[in-house]
């Protein structure tokens, strides 16, 4: 049997202050809801933390519009590092995230609003859709893009992450990556020409050759609702050699540190990783605990290095206030879970002004 996939759970960020950063992010893409926050030391991430334990603070924040969420993350014990050089794209690992809205308009005046930095117009994407590129206070790269995958209907016209840009070096070997473990077996859009909405961004003057993934069934699980479908941009830069965008770094350095995955059957997607060539470098071996929810989580490497995360949620809580704490491991794991009760956590949200 096949893990269920659930979709993008969330997509991992670096950052220099965590609450401050949790304010652009709510304020910026609307993720309002913390699932979790937690200070502790990360002890089993020892092969990406220069093997020893690194204390950190860490806040899972949604839009409960629809989309992935950010797990936001602040190094305690150490200062968190940037890239020695200015990224480019085509450089291996994650390189920029895709933020779906329901207004391009809307989002493209509401960027400017609220400490974002334009890159491009509004235009077509290779796959046709109307986007722009955008770059946070921190100097992150984000995609967004008109779409018609939601959840909730309002507040607001923004919502979570829709999906990632990815670098690679082997553009057959990463599209089987993606395609046989992950579920992204639908090519939509494929393209080898220089595009001149990234003439703004690094590297990309280039000529570029750039493949996005999709998923041709409907995910699975208990949050597949809320998460709701994704794609994957994977980009291998046709002039010089690029590098890892976590060359010499730690996991939880400034940027993009890893994408997550929602995902029932944890033993399952461990023999499927497995069978094709990429082991759990990391796995918390049953439940862990991250304050206010619990699970067992794992990691995976794709073929350039970058951290795939697998999230199967065992504890989440629904309205904190009232003690409210959903169990899933006594639930269908291939079933969706009520919208009226993933809507119920809109009680926990917290908005908070941005400096």
């Amino acid at each position: 049997m096949k893990p269920y996939i659930g979709g993008i759970q969330q997509i991992g960020i670096g950052v220099e202050d965590v609450h401050e950063a949790y304010a652009h992010y709510s304020n910026l893409f609307g993720a309002d809801v913390p699932i979790f926050e937690e200070a502790a030391t990360a002890k089993l991430m020892l092969p990406y933390t220069g093997g020893k334990p690194q204390d950190r603070h860490a806040i899972l924040a949604l839009n409960l519009r629809g989309g992935g969420g950010f797990e936001i993350w602040q190094y305690t014990s150490r200062k968190p590092q940037a890239p020695k050089n200015k990224l480019r794209i085509g450089d291996l690992g994650l390189y920029m995230v895709k933020i779906k809205t329901s207004s391009i308009k809307q989002a493209f005046t509401h960027v400017i609003n609220n400490q974002g930095k334009i890159l491009s117009e509004i235009s077509k994407s290779i796959s046709g859709k109307p986007h722009f590129y955008m770059e946070d206070k921190y100097g992150n790269l984000f995609e967004i893009i008109e779409v018609n995958d939601w959840f909730s209907s309002g507040p607001g016209f923004m919502g979570g992450v829709y999906g990632v840009v990815i670098g690679v070096s082997d553009m057959m070997r990463s599209k089987l990556f993606y395609k046989t473990i992950l579920g992204y077996d639908q090519e939509i859009a494929d393209k080898h020409l220089s595009d001149p909405d990234l003439k703004t961004i690094p590297g990309g003057d280039e000529s570029l050759e750039r493949l996005i993934v999709t998923h041709s069934a409907p995910r699975q699980g208990p949050f597949s609702g809320l998460l709701g479908s994704s794609e994957i941009e994977l980009v291998k830069a046709s002039g010089e050699k690029r590098e890892k965008i976590f060359a010499d770094r730690y996991w939880g350095d400034l940027g993009y540190i890893h994408l997550c995955f929602d995902i029932q059957g944890m033993e399952e997607m461990r023999a499927i990783s497995t069978q094709y060539g990429h082991p759990f470098t990391v796995d918390s071996a049953n439940s862990f605990d991250m304050g206010e929810a619990a699970g067992h989580f794992s990691y995976i490497e794709d073929p350039d290095g970058a951290l795939i995360e697998f999230v199967e949620t065992h504890k989440i809580p629904i309205i904190k206030k009232l003690g409210w704490y959903l169990n899933l491991q006594k639930r269908d794991p291939q079933k969706r879970l009520p919208r009226w009760m993933l809507k119920a956590l809109r009680f926990s949200r917290r908005k908070v002004e941005q400096q």
